[in-house]
C-alpha cells in the first residue's frame, strides 16, 4: 500500500507531512508513503501582509485541489490555516496529538513584552496576535512579518524587529524554541483556533486512507479543536479575522469540555471574551459564539479590513 501525501515547500510543511509519514510507518510498517510538494498563494505572495491578501484557504486551496483531482491521498495543514468548513468530498480524515498551543515572543535584546520600550517595532503577519498586544501595549509599533519560520526568525535576529510573535508550535518542532524570550501566556495571548494541531485531510469517500490515519486520530484534540473552530465558525470569521479560542478537557471530568473564546478590534481597545463549559464540542463553541455576538463581537467583526 502507497500513500501520496501533498505538502507545501516550507521547511515546517515538510517537517510536519514527514512527522505524520513516521507515526504512520510506526503502526502500518509495510505502508509506502512519498510527498508531492505544492506551492500555494500564501507561499508565493511574500511582499503583502496576510490580511490585505485575504480568502480563505489562502495556504490550502491548492492542495486540496490534488485531492480532488484524485492526485494524492492525502495533505497534512496546520489546522488553524484551514477554513472552517471542508469542501464538498473532502473531511480531516485525522488530528493527532496536539504540540504546544502558546504563542512566542522573540527579541534580539532579549526584552519581554512588559519590557519593550515604547514605540518599538513588533513584527506579527496575524491580526490577532497584532490586537492582543495592542491592547497590553498600545504605544507598540505593529509592523507586517511575513515569510517561513526560519525567514522571521531571521529578520528579528538582525534588528529588523524588535520583537517578532510566532506560534510556538512551529519553533519546537523546528528545534529553534532556544531563541524564544518568553512564552505568552493564554492571559496575554489566546491562540488562534486549531493553533498546535495538525490536519489530515483526505477524500471522505477513501475509506482504506481513512482506516490507516484513524490509528493516529486523538479524540481529547479533536474534541478541543472542534470546540474552538465552531467558535470561528458561528462569528462567520476566516482564519485572519481577530478572533483567538481555546478549549481543554477538563482533567477531573474529561466529559467535560472548557472553552475560552475572543474577539478583538484590530486596535486592541474593543474586547469580548466569553468562556463556557458543556460536554458537545460543536454545541458548545456554537453556544460561546452566540454569546460573544449578544455582548457586540459581530460589530467588532464588522469593522475589520479582511
Amino acid at each position: 500500500m502507497r500513500l501520496t501525501f501533498a505538502t507545501r515547500p516550507s521547511k515546517l510543511a515538510r517537517w510536519q507531512t514527514q512527522w505524520v509519514i513516521n507515526a504512520l510507518q510506526t503502526v502500518h510498517p509495510n505502508l509506502e508513503c512519498e510527498e508531492k510538494i505544492i506551492t500555494t498563494q500564501g507561499d508565493k505572495i511574500l511582499d503583502k501582509p496576510l490580511p490585505e491578501i485575504g480568502g480563505k484557504g489562502l495556504f490550502t486551496q491548492e492542495l486540496e485541489s490534488e485531492l480532488l483531482n484524485g492526485d494524492v491521498h492525502c495533505a497534512v495543514h496546520s489546522l488553524k490555516d484551514l477554513p472552517v468548513e471542508n469542501p464538498a468530498g473532502l473531511t480531516v480524515g485525522c488530528i493527532p496529538a496536539r504540540a504546544e498551543v502558546r504563542d512566542a515572543l522573540i527579541s534580539r535584546a532579549s526584552l519581554r513584552l512588559a519590557l519593550l520600550p515604547p514605540n518599538a517595532s513588533v513584527g506579527t503577519s496575524s491580526l490577532r496576535r497584532a490586537a492582543q498586544i495592542l491592547s497590553l501595549r498600545p504605544d507598540l509599533r505593529i509592523q507586517s512579518l511575513r515569510g517561513n519560520v526560519d525567514t522571521r526568525l531571521r529578520k528579528a535576529l538582525n534588528g529588523q524587529y524588535d520583537a517578532i510573535i510566532l506560534a510556538g508550535a512551529g519553533l519546537t518542532r523546528l528545534g529553534l524554541d532556544s531563541h524564544v524570550t518568553e512564552w505568552l501566556s493564554l492571559d496575554v495571548m489566546l491562540p488562534a483556533p486549531g493553533q498546535g494541531a495538525l490536519a489530515i485531510q483526505c477524500r471522505a469517500d477513501d475509506e482504506v486512507t481513512l482506516t490507516l490515519l484513524s490509528k493516529l486520530e486523538d479524540q481529547a484534540t479533536r474534541k478541543a479543536v472542534t470546540a474552538e473552530r465552531a467558535f470561528l465558525q458561528g462569528l462567520g470569521g476566516g482564519c485572519a479575522v481577530p478572533v483567538a479560542a481555546f478549549a481543554e478537557l477538563n482533567s477531573h471530568q474529561p466529559a467535560v469540555i472548557s472553552l475560552t473564546g475572543l474577539v478583538i478590534s484590530e486596535d486592541g481597545k474593543k474586547v469580548v471574551k466569553v468562556t463556557d463549559e458543556g460536554t458537545e464540542a460543536l454545541e458548545l463553541g456554537m453556544k460561546l459564539s452566540q454569546q460573544a455576538i449578544a455582548q457586540g463581537a459581530d460589530e467588532i467583526l464588522a469593522t475589520c479590513n479582511v
